[in-house]
């Protein structure tokens, strides 16, 4: 679900990376003071590169010709909070759309809303922590988390539909482009949903400990965590340096929705603001649609498990990174 610039007003596009930027800055201040860095950091880092290299798989949505990834916001803030959860996919986010072109510059601060703010900060404090906050089993946690990813990513895709209708893109019109964004993403929600709910209770199943903490029913000062963290990075270099030779091709929600209205596989816009954007873009794009430059020709499949290994890379210390430095600054406060 991560939008083009073409879809975007530079209004609207500017409005929503202020927003967004000032949410991740609110996130960062609602990061507990003492938080155990030796706990959360890695974390963040490790799940950062998980959630990059499982939005690399698309699966197909049967029948539609459709396909559908992941977005990761209930995911994360199950098993880091809200707030780092926030901090965590907004920088997967950044890094997809710097060094990959998945996404717009200008479009950056509506898919954060959109794929990050929305599930992080809405649909995961008003519906899975409250599901769960009397008691935490299995069932609770299925119920809650299939719930949660349906209600956010419908919201997601809504805030996708409205974002372009302000913007005054005539070529979608708010009836066609709504009937066709919603149910899509509901069929993709489900699949996530069932998805990030089988997940969780294995992990309740293994380490209760870390889904009580994120809730926070539950203070663990020092969790031992280097088995998960090894863990977690061999799932994330094996999704995305193998299991992606097989997502699916088929264009995900955001991209048929559109086809199906303009009959055309992407739209276009000549202003002078997003030309330059463009050239950013095409500038620091190192490995553009998921794909490495080599001056010999490299096999589709293994140019893409090769982007994903290195964007999972990239994501952990980046994100690792920022983590460490919010941890400093906030200490000396």
């Amino acid at each position: 679900m991560h939008m083009s610039d073409a879809l975007l007003s530079v209004a609207v596009g500017t409005t929503m990376n202020v927003v967004s930027t000032g949410t991740i800055g609110y996130s960062v201040s609602r990061i507990k003071k003492y938080e155990p860095e030796e706990n959360k950091i890695p974390m963040m880092g490790v799940m950062g590169a998980f959630i990059f290299a499982a939005q690399m798989i698309n699966f197909t949505i049967p029948v539609t010709g459709s396909s559908g990834h992941i977005g990761g916001g209930i995911l994360l803030a199950a098993l880091l909070g809200p707030f780092p959860a926030v901090i965590t996919l907004a920088s997967v986010l950044l890094i997809q759309c710097l060094f990959f072109a998945d996404g717009g510059l200008l479009a950056l601060g509506c898919n954060i809303f959109n794929m990050a703010i929305i599930p992080c900060l809405i649909a995961y404090p008003i519906l899975y922590k409250r599901i769960l906050r009397s008691k935490l089993t299995p069932k609770r946690i299925t119920i809650a988390t299939i719930l949660s990813v349906i209600v956010g990513l419908q919201l997601g895709a809504f805030g996708v539909v409205l974002e372009t209708l302000v913007s005054g893109v005539t070529e979608l019109p708010f009836g066609a482009f709504v009937v066709l964004m919603q149910p899509i993403h509901l069929a993709i929600g489900i699949v996530e949903g069932v998805v990030s709910a089988a997940v969780l209770c294995f992990i309740y199943r293994t380490r209760k400990d870390i889904l009580e903490n994120a809730l926070g029913v539950q203070n663990t000062p020092k969790l031992h965590m280097k088995r998960v963290y090894v863990g977690i990075l061999i799932v994330a270099i094996f999704l995305g340096g193998f299991v992606s030779w097989f997502a699916s091709s088929k264009p995900d929600g955001l991209e048929w929705a559109i086809q199906k209205v303009t009959n055309e596989e992407e739209l276009t816009i000549d202003s002078e603001v997003h030309n330059e954007l463009q050239q950013i873009q095409n500038a620091t794009a190192l490995l553009p649609d998921y794909s490495v430059k080599s001056v010999k020709p490299i096999r589709e499949n293994v140019s893409t498990g090769l982007s994903g290994v290195i964007g999972g890379c990239i994501t952990l210390f980046a994100v690792t990174a920022f983590g460490t430095i919010i941890m400093l600054i906030k200490k000396r406060k």
